[in-house]
Formats: C-alpha cells, sequence, structure tokens
C-alpha cells in the first residue's frame, strides 16, 4: 500500500472496514436468528405450528376446569385458549406466579414438543385493570387507602 497516494490509502482503508463490519452484522444476525422467541396464539399453532424444539412465546388464557397438579406435585399441565377456540395443551414445571389462575390470561416461553404439547420453561401471569392485591380484597375503598397510607408511612 505504500505505492498508494494517501487519499487511496484512506479509501482502500475505508473500504475494507465497512466490509468487516458488514460481514459482522451478517454474522450476528445469522446467529441470533435461532435464539429469538416468536410469540403465537393458539390459533397460529392450529393453522401453521413452527417446527418443534424452536423456542417460541405462547400466549392465551388458561382455560376453565383444564388446571391440573400431575402426579410428581411439581409439574402443572393446564390448556391455553385462543379467541377462535383452539387450545394447547401445556406443561410446566416449577413456581408458578401469583395471578396465575384458571380463566386469566397467560404468556408461556418455552417450546413446542412433536406430540404437540407446548413445554413452558417460564409463566408470565396477566391480569385484568381490576386487579386487587390479596392484602386489600374485600375491603373497602376507604379502608383500602388507609392500609396503602399505612405502608407508605413505613
Amino acid at each position: 500500500m505504500s505505492g498508494l497516494a494517501p487519499k487511496h490509502q484512506r479509501l482502500v482503508l475505508v473500504s475494507v472496514a465497512l466490509v468487516v463490519l458488514m460481514v459482522a452484522g451478517l454474522l450476528a444476525a445469522w446467529g441470533l436468528r435461532s435464539q429469538a422467541d416468536y410469540f403465537y396464539l393458539p390459533e397460529d399453532i392450529a393453522a401453521k405450528p413452527p417446527e418443534p424444539g424452536r423456542a417460541i412465546r405462547l400466549g392465551g388464557m388458561v382455560q376453565p376446569g383444564s388446571l391440573r397438579t400431575l402426579p410428581d406435585g411439581v409439574t402443572i399441565a393446564f390448556n391455553v385458549t385462543g379467541r377462535e377456540g383452539n387450545a394447547v395443551p401445556v406443561t410446566y414445571r416449577g413456581i408458578v406466579p401469583d395471578l396465575f389462575v384458571e380463566g386469566s390470561g397467560v404468556i408461556a416461553n418455552g417450546r413446542l414438543l412433536p406430540g404437540g404439547t407446548f413445554e413452558a420453561e417460564t409463566l408470565l401471569a396477566k391480569h385484568d385493570e381490576n386487579y386487587t392485591p390479596r392484602e386489600l380484597e374485600g375491603l373497602s375503598d376507604a379502608e383500602a387507602h388507609e392500609v396503602l397510607e399505612k405502608s407508605a408511612g413505613q
């Protein structure tokens, strides 16, 4: 490169730097594509299920009457339903969020198994806009306000 004029040396250096950055970006994107969690509703899984083993998020409602504890005492099984009535069977082993109840919203991170059961690794329970903490359930608005004031003053 010593035979090139300084102006051309800078041009070659900038060109090489751009090519290296583009290659690094493409490699990063290719490496992360398998790590991305895609969001599915039960209707999406019924219409076009993802390949088994792929990390996805499943969202919907916990079907009333479907929640049960399996014989090992740690694993739960339930169905997640969507607006169109499609249901996906789910299993989860671990501590269940406090807000997780039948009829509530849930987002589960995990993988679809070959048999069609979704194996959840984490559960996120959703609540509606009428959520009330357990400590305030059954109290009047004035009593709840008083409890909140006392806890804020501590």
